[in-house]
């Protein structure tokens, strides 16, 4: 089988057109190129999101970053917070206070069987709730809510 080339050998753009041997000549340019011109047709209809901002972020410094904990996590650390002082053993039971630590919001995950006191800034329905059902309580300072 012959190529293009010689079939239209002698012919000065050998059935391509005027740029069709240039790249993307033919289709009007690669990629985006003309959205905003010759590809506008195309753009109002597949793609009309494609140019401008929509929505907002907040600047970081203003989004507050929660760093969390699970219920389960405490129930496996029990030992070790026991041992560098971040709960206290007392009469009425152990007193977790999550206040003074890192951790600003207690989560649901994970199961816990030991009855304990836990003070911190924020709590979820389902660790309140699995704390409770364990024996315990879940403190959350009156400034914070």
């Amino acid at each position: 089988m012959r190529r293009k080339t010689e079939k239209y050998r002698g012919r000065r753009t050998h059935g391509r057109g005027k740029k069709g041997g240039r790249g993307a000549g033919l289709r009007g340019g690669k990629g985006n190129a003309g959205l905003h011109k010759h590809k506008y047709l195309y753009t109002v209809k597949y793609d009309p999101f494609h140019f401008g901002r929509y929505g907002f972020k907040r600047h970081a410094s203003l989004e507050d970053e929660k760093v969390t904990i699970n219920v389960g996590n405490i129930q496996s650390e029990l030992p070790t917070y026991l041992e560098n002082g971040m709960a206290k053993k007392s009469d009425k039971g152990i007193l977790i206070d999550l206040t003074q630590s890192e951790y600003n919001k207690l989560l649901g995950g994970g199961s816990i069987k030991t009855p304990v006191t836990i003070r911190v800034h924020e709590a979820t329905a389902m660790a309140k709730q699995k704390v409770e059902a364990a024996g315990g309580k879940v403190e959350v300072p009156e400034n914070d809510e």
